[in-house]
């Protein structure tokens, strides 16, 4: 029984054996977001997903993804009826549409899972 105004969920060895694995890898980086103990890393996790989520469904009917290469991003803007092409420049994002680094297409691409599967076969971490 947790204690109260706690509840416990159900996972995988799997899944557990791989939070596990990340957060014992990335235990000092945590400890400096304030992160001191597993529970609290899976905690930081849901959170951070939950925020990209309504982050992604507050542009999702704005914006689609079309392609995720090691280099681009591609997406549809349905409310500009235009294709946005996100590239890295310098090592950061540039919208080649809105010619910036930080717009909506950026934060859009920066939402999608994929792009860090790229960014990470590229040797670049941009969560911190």
């Amino acid at each position: 029984m947790p204690k109260p105004g706690f509840k416990s969920i159900t996972i995988s060895d799997a899944v557990y054996d791989r939070f596990f694995d990340v957060y014992s890898k990335n235990r000092e980086k945590m400890m400096m977001r304030g992160v001191s103990s597993f529970a609290g890393y899976v905690t930081y996790m849901m959170e951070e997903t939950m925020q990209k989520d309504k982050t992604f469904a507050r542009y999702a009917p704005r914006m689609e993804s079309i392609s995720v290469e090691d280099d681009r991003v591609i997406l549809k803007d349905n409310i500009e009826d235009r294709i946005a092409e996100i590239t890295i420049r310098g090592g950061k994002f540039f919208c080649q549409l809105c010619e910036q680094e930080h717009c909506v297409h950026v934060g859009f691409a920066f939402s999608l899972p994929e792009v860090y599967e790229a960014l990470a076969a590229r040797g670049m971490n941009k969560r911190g």
